[in-house]
């Protein structure tokens, strides 16, 4: 009986289990639920930022964030020049530490601190965007987002007390978002005298360390503590405001700041040649100093006059006593026409012993050509009376200070000053028939008027103009206006007026310096950025 009830048993427990599976199958093949939808899937252009984000966190930043752009070429050329800059990197970072390290170890009785790896490994860091600001000002400006997960060896020695111990950092993460500004911008290579460096978000910095071959990381609590504490003492140091200042040159000497003034006073010409059908000439003198983006000075006409004398006075800043130099041109005025040159001749500033007048009298010739026949014909002669005045250390700007404002040179009026003008770019011109623009300022029926840029509708000058004053202009305008010249020989457009701005000069004498973007009247799009200084003795 009992061998029965089990084999019944075995035999129920095997029929029920294939009917169960027969019965479930044949409910999950014709019952199925009928509040189930299909998902819904949406196009990638249809969610929201903040969707795409979640859903795509590893997204470029300059797919996130339009005012970032890609750099794909910069990761590339890291990533070919990556063998070379790690070698150099770590050569460099050897030398600054060794002497740093050399004073600190001292104070915690350490014998000795050395690399003996030091290695940032195969893979380069990649730039997931970089953004840069336009400013009115002598900088630029980029802020790049770089990210690094990389495989470096440092290894470190540490003798103390007759023991040897080793640190290695190893699988280093750094991600960070610096800004890097390159102020103030120089006409000397590189281009700029100094690199600030700032971070605008705490860096995630990730790595392991090796304390005698042991994974110090791995002691619980100690990896958030370090990390948090890089992050802080990090952020402490170079954390928007805050920057690290790394200096590549003088900005002084880059920019060639002016280290004097030249006194002249052109006296007199004699035994000129003749020049006009009448037997006569109508000379006057025009002078500037070599490699100077300052017009030229000129005197007055002497008509019909070939011992012309005009016994006036002009300044003219000097910048580099050793190589610049006078140059005198003698023309012949024309009515109609072009003025015809009748000599020339220089003054070399380093042969002028400062603060010493020097009578000079100089043989006007055909050109600056030693070996040129035509100089062994007389052209008359030409005197000068020249003192060269280098500014005294307190005249100099003293400070590295960009926006620092000198004082105006010796023989500025009592109550005066100098008002310095420059004319940086414009933007958007646009002419009817050309657009070959250059600007034309008047101040008080003075006017002076920059160099013309063929066929730019974003031109830039950067040319500099100075008025001595005898009293501020805090009631004065400046005007200025844009032209377009035809490049050709155009007599049905030769000019078109681009527009035009007046400045009030009132903010300027007040805030001794203005560097801003002015819309321009009468024109449809047309900006000029001009800076205006006032310098006072």
């Amino acid at each position: 009986m009992g061998f029965v009830s089990i084999v019944l048993g075995f035999s129920g427990f095997g029929i029920g289990s294939v009917f169960g599976l027969v019965i479930g199958y044949y409910l999950f093949i014709y019952f199925q639920p009928n509040d189930v939808k299909d998902p819904l899937i949406r196009p990638l252009v249809e969610h929201d930022s903040q969707t795409l984000l979640k859903l795509l966190p590893e997204i470029p930043l300059w797919v996130k964030n339009p005012d970032f752009d890609r750099v794909d070429w910069l990761n590339r050329f890291i990533e070919y020049m990556w063998p070379y800059l790690d070698k150099a990197i770590c050569k460099t970072a050897n030398t600054i530490a060794k002497p740093i390290i050399a004073e600190q170890i001292p104070k915690y009785k350490i014998d000795s601190v050395e690399f003996e790896t030091l290695t940032l490994g195969s893979l380069p860091p990649t730039f997931q965007g970089i953004k840069v600001y336009i400013t009115e000002e002598k900088e630029l400006i980029m802020e790049p987002f770089m990210k690094w997960a990389g495989n470096p060896n440092i290894l470190i020695a540490v003798k103390a007390f007759g023991l040897r111990a080793t640190v290695q950092v190893v699988d280093l993460q750094v991600f960070a978002h610096p800004r890097i500004t390159l102020k103030p911008l120089v006409p000397t290579f590189p281009c700029f005298a100094k690199i600030h460096v700032s971070l605008m978000e705490k860096p995630h910095v990730d790595f392991g360390l090796k304390l005698l071959g042991a994974d110090v990381m791995a002691i619980p609590g100690l990896y958030r503590f370090v990390q948090e504490l890089i992050k802080d003492q990090v952020a402490k140091m170079y954390l928007w405001p805050k920057t690290l200042e790394v200096p590549i040159m003088d900005p002084k000497k880059a920019m060639k700041k002016p280290v004097g003034i030249l006194h002249v006073k052109v006296v007199r010409a004699t035994k000129l040649r003749k020049k006009d059908l009448m037997g006569g000439a109508d000379p006057y003198v025009k002078f500037k100093l070599a490699d100077d983006k300052l017009p030229s000075k000129k005197t007055t006409v002497k008509h019909s006059n070939l011992n012309p004398e005009w016994n006036e006075d002009f300044t003219i800043i000097v910048k580099d006593p050793e190589t610049q130099v006078l140059e005198l041109h003698v023309f012949d005025w024309e009515k109609v026409g072009k003025h015809e040159q009748m000599g020339i001749n220089v003054v070399p500033v380093k042969e002028l012993t400062p603060d010493e007048p020097k009578v000079v009298t100089l043989d006007l010739l055909k050109s600056m050509d030693l070996e040129d026949v035509r100089n062994e014909k007389s052209r008359g002669q030409l005197e000068l009376e020249l003192v060269y005045k280098p500014f005294k250390d307190n005249e100099a700007r003293t400070d590295d200070d960009p926006n620092a404002v000198e004082k105006a040179p010796d023989g500025t009026p009592d109550g005066g000053g100098l008002l310095v003008v420059i004319v940086h770019q414009a933007q958007d011109l646009e002419g009817k028939h050309h657009t070959n623009p250059y600007v034309h300022l008047v101040f008080k029926g003075e006017e002076r008027k920059t160099k013309f840029v063929k066929k730019n509708r974003d031109p830039r000058w950067d040319e500099e103009f100075e008025f001595m004053l005898d009293e501020p202009p805090v009631n004065d305008k400046l005007h200025l206006e844009v032209f377009s010249v035809s490049s050709r020989l155009g007599l049905l457009h030769p000019k078109e007026n681009l527009g035009y701005v007046d400045i009030s000069l009132a903010d300027v004498v007040s805030n001794k310096r203005i560097n801003q973007t002015y819309n321009l009247i009468d024109s449809k799009n047309g900006r000029i950025q001009i800076e205006l200084v006032w310098r006072i003795s």
